[in-house]
């Protein structure tokens, strides 16, 4: 009996449903044409939106790092055929592929970039990075519209600042515009590693697709630079550090050879004590500096190829090429979007209209 009466609530309880499923199609089907005009409405907005925003273009290039268990094993072989062992002077890389992507955000990188001399697609323009990013970055219409007011109380305040800058860069002490330039380089500056393989993907996102190609391979040149500076930057000390001893050893055993030989000189067919204690004298100091020297001059061999070891090479995977096509605005994404919004904030109207209408009532009475 009371499993019979479930049932049968079970059923009313859908047939209600289907009922209000019913009602509610009907009452959208009835504001079908207001449906209409708001989608014809959406479909003007979207055109001008999506037709207001610039053209972005983005260049991505890719570039593979060699493997640096190889290039240590054929290099230690060489050094052993030379009588040098470099096995320990092997250790962990010094700077991560994980930190290649803070690298590309940092502030110095992309402060060495403001220099680059850029070209647009048109060859009408020439200037320097931070001038194009500057002065010759396009907006939409309502971005000139907000920022108006902002820009009227710049002027205004630099009318009464007594401040000047002298327009030099300084690290330390960026101004706004040096400031919002880096800021919009790092939306625009994109550098991932894969942890599987260690490819380098590096991206860039310009306006014109001239300066997006020639800004990314830039970009891909000041990064292998940096690394390679960065990992290199200790043996290369200790390389100039060798170079300046064994120049000393050096000197110091040709005056030593030198000594030897002039004494012996001046001093032929004589016998004496003092004569065969001078001569071991400076012999053993010529065979001492050319210990010294000998040492020195495997340490400095011993050093270039440590720097030849430690030198990163890579492989360019995908060069930077000029992009044909924009990758945004997605016109048709942004249209879509806003008809989708539009007709759901229409039917979410139809079906409350009655409930607000109401309200309205109540609150006038």
């Amino acid at each position: 009996m009371d499993t019979t009466n479930m049932d049968e609530r079970q059923f009313v309880q859908e047939e209600e449903q289907e009922i209000d499923l019913v009602e509610l199609a009907l009452k959208i089907w009835k504001e079908r044409k207001f449906l209409l005009k708001l989608s014809g409405m959406a479909i003007v907005v979207g055109l001008i939106i999506a037709f207001s925003i610039p053209k972005e273009y983005t260049t991505t290039v890719k570039l593979a790092p060699e493997m640096q268990d190889v290039k240590k094993s054929s290099l230690s072989g060489l050094a052993a055929m030379a009588g040098i062992n470099l096995q320990s002077n092997t250790g962990t890389d010094a700077i991560s592929p994980d930190l290649y992507p803070d690298v590309g955000q940092s502030t110095p990188f992309l402060l060495e970039l403001f220099p680059v001399q850029v070209t647009n697609k048109d060859k009408d323009l020439s200037v320097t990075l931070y001038d194009y990013m500057n002065d010759h970055q396009k907006s939409a219409w309502w971005g000139y519209v907000f920022s108006a007011p902002f820009k009227l109380l710049n002027a205004i305040k630099n009318l009464f600042s007594e401040e000047e800058g002298d327009g030099s860069l300084n690290p330390f002490q960026l101004t706004k515009e040096q400031e919002d330039v880096v800021k919009s380089l790092q939306e625009r500056v994109s550098i991932s590693v894969d942890k599987k393989t260690l490819v380098i993907t590096a991206s860039v996102q310009m306006q014109d697709p001239a300066i997006s190609a020639q800004l990314t391979k830039v970009v891909l040149e000041n990064l292998q630079n940096y690394i390679t500076t960065y990992r290199t930057q200790k043996v290369k000390q200790d390389l100039e550090f060798t170079e300046k001893v064994f120049g000393e050893a050096k000197d110091a055993y040709y005056k030593a050879q030198q000594a030897y030989a002039a004494f012996e000189d001046a001093n032929r067919n004589i016998i004496s004590s003092s004569y065969r204690t001078e001569q071991e004298r400076l012999k053993n100091e010529m065979t001492l500096t050319f210990n010294v020297y000998n040492t020195l001059a495997q340490k400095l061999e011993q050093d270039k190829l440590r720097v030849q070891e430690e030198t990163p090479v890579y492989t360019v995977i995908e060069p930077a090429t000029t992009p044909l096509k924009a990758s945004s605005p997605r016109k048709i994404v942004i249209l879509i979007g806003i008809i989708f919004l539009t007709l759901a904030g229409g039917i979410g109207y139809i079906l409350e209209k009655d409930t607000l209408l109401e309200k309205i009532r109540q609150l006038q009475q």
